[in-house]
């Protein structure tokens, strides 16, 4: 049998490396069209900056280890520029040489991956960051070259690594991003508290900005926005990716976003094509929807489960779940599951919490805050979840990923038993709180309302907002039309509240605030409590305010 793979990298090198220790008889090639078939995409823009500082580092296998350890054949810069299917053929181009030549296949397998979206051609001190060629490219400028400052459009996961890597070098960088809040995986209130990570770090952020043209003179880039020109020495276009799907226009069929339409096992419409990575779309965990997530770990298992189904016949059933984390400065910022936004858009019903637990026990020395959401179903499965803070912030949003993956109930979580120092957590890890909460919800113990909804709140006169926080907490800052009885007085002065009214408590983190609920709907009043408390609020107002 013989085995095709176009390109390289996480689902081609992954499925080709399987399919050679399943079957150690069957013949494998791989075309690439780039000069690197195996290597840390991920890692790209840490070169630049030399935090890796060994270009070799990022290389995980070669043409020449590929064919000595696994007897792959690895045809690099040579492009794949047709398949004629009927004759179980494909068309090559080499790019070195011009040449073009043909290659049979009893199985196609395609991994071309996904392919940067441009807004200019990329020559001279103009850049995307996609392969290692253009990390190579954007390091030997700035080592040749006195870059001052530099343009990046897009806020999305490559532009902000490229951003830090950039300051890192003392550039001054502008970041440009045509939505409301950077990364589109997390919510804008959310999004807050990376904007001022960014902001800290002396970076011109610019949201809620179109660039209209751009261009060059003497070598000076000019990018023209909305209201505003840049006059910069560099400028790297980071605004997303398509699939690079070209080769299957009219010759497989096409999905969302023009991926390469596959089954359940990977295989497209012509029984022995298959494709995998970013060039695929892929049925998401949490509604069964078709989804596009280019991420690096997906491929990977992908390339690994194709080479089980052909050669053991294994049914596949990978579903995405969209788990992520990205290093920004001193942040850590993950997701998994859908966004609040998300939700809304596909009408999905959930209800959401918030929390600010420290990373490690509080009382131990260097304890960060966690700001947690998570969006949960009626049967009170996990929908969705981001993680913002300094420490401990991957080994939650994994936890909450294997809750996604395995539908564990939101309130299960309380079960969990979670390795515990005061170095690492606390004896409630977050995890567990967050199973406390949705057991309180469940159970009834407790109702909440949220930060966009305090206006209504407060023109329906059915309704008293109660801030439970101290006094001096109250006149630093308080909510408009709340009246202040902290929660240590809160027993006494019962007789203040109406007990025909809604009583809608706040604290700063909704922990005095749902003790609050507890004392007084045992005393029989109707109350409910600010979900995330001041914090969450007004970070929602800063959002709104954008």
């Amino acid at each position: 049998m013989k085995y095709v793979v176009i390109g390289g990298v996480a689902g081609g090198a992954s499925f080709a490396c399987r399919l050679r220790r399943l079957d150690e008889f069957c013949s494998i090639t791989i075309y690439e069209k780039t000069n690197f078939v195996s290597y840390a995409n991920c890692g790209l823009p840490y070169y630049i900056s030399s935090v890796i500082d060994n270009k070799q580092n990022l290389v995980l296998q070669t043409k020449e280890s590929l064919k000595k350890r696994f007897n792959i054949d690895v045809y690099t810069n040579c492009e794949v520029v047709e398949i004629l299917k009927d004759e179980h053929k494909i068309k090559i181009k080499n790019l070195n040489t011009k040449e073009e030549f043909f290659d049979t296949y009893d199985k196609l397998i395609i991994s071309t991956g996904a392919e940067a979206i441009k807004l200019a051609p990329i020559e001279d001190n103009i850049f995307e960051l996609k392969t290692v060629e253009d990390t190579l490219k954007i390091k030997h400028y700035i080592d040749t070259h006195q870059v001052k400052n530099a343009v990046v459009i897009g806020g999305g996961f490559i532009g902000l690594e490229i951003l830090e890597n950039l300051n890192l070098l003392n550039i001054q960088t502008t970041l440009i991003e045509g939505k409301s809040h950077c990364l589109n995986n997390i919510d804008a209130e959310m999004a807050v508290l990376l904007h001022d990570e960014l902001i800290s770090h002396n970076v011109n952020l610019k949201l809620n900005t179109i660039v209209k043209n751009i261009t060059k003179k003497d070598n000076k880039i000019y990018v023209k926005t909305d209201d505003d020109i840049f006059e910069v020495d560099l400028l790297i276009i980071a605004v997303g990716v398509k699939p690079a799907s070209k080769l299957a226009y009219n010759k497989l069929d096409l999905s969302i976003k023009n991926t390469i339409k596959v089954d359940n096992n990977f295989k497209t419409s012509d029984d022995d094509i298959y494709a995998v990575g970013d060039v695929t779309a892929i049925v998401s965990q949490i509604d069964d929807d078709i989804t596009y997530i280019p991420l690096a770990g997906n491929a990977n298992k992908e390339g690994r489960e194709l080479a089980n189904h052909l050669i053991n016949q294994e049914e596949i059933n990978i579903k995405a779940i969209g788990t992520s984390i990205l290093k920004i400065f001193d942040l850590n910022i993950a997701s998994t599951g859908l966004s609040e936004e998300a939700l809304q858009a596909k009408h999905i019903p959930y209800q959401k919490i918030y929390l600010t637990p420290s990373n490690h026990a509080s009382y131990y020395p260097n304890s960060h805050p966690l700001t947690m959401k998570v969006m949960f179903n009626n049967k009170y499965e996990i929908l969705g979840a981001q993680i913002i803070g300094k420490e401990g912030v991957d080994k939650r949003i994994d936890l909450l990923a294997v809750a996604i993956k395995f539908h564990i109930k939101g309130y299960d979580l309380k079960q969990l038993e979670l390795a515990y120092a005061p170095p690492f957590s606390s004896a409630k890890d977050p995890i567990n709180m967050v199973g406390y909460m949705i057991e309180n919800i469940k159970n009834g113990l407790v109702k909440q309302f949220y930060a966009e909804q305090i206006e209504d709140i407060k023109k329906d006169n059915n309704n008293s907002l109660v801030d439970v926080r101290t006094r001096y907490e109250y006149d630093m800052y308080h909510i408009e039309d709340s009246i202040n009885i902290p929660i240590d007085e809160l027993r006494e002065n019962t007789a203040k509240l109406d007990s025909n009214k809604q009583i809608c408590l706040i604290c700063l983190s909704a922990i005095r605030s749902y003790i609050g609920c507890r004392i007084l709907s045992q005393k029989g009043y109707n109350c409910a409590h600010l979900a995330g408390g001041m914090r969450i609020y007004s970070l929602y107002e800063r959002a709104k305010a954008k």
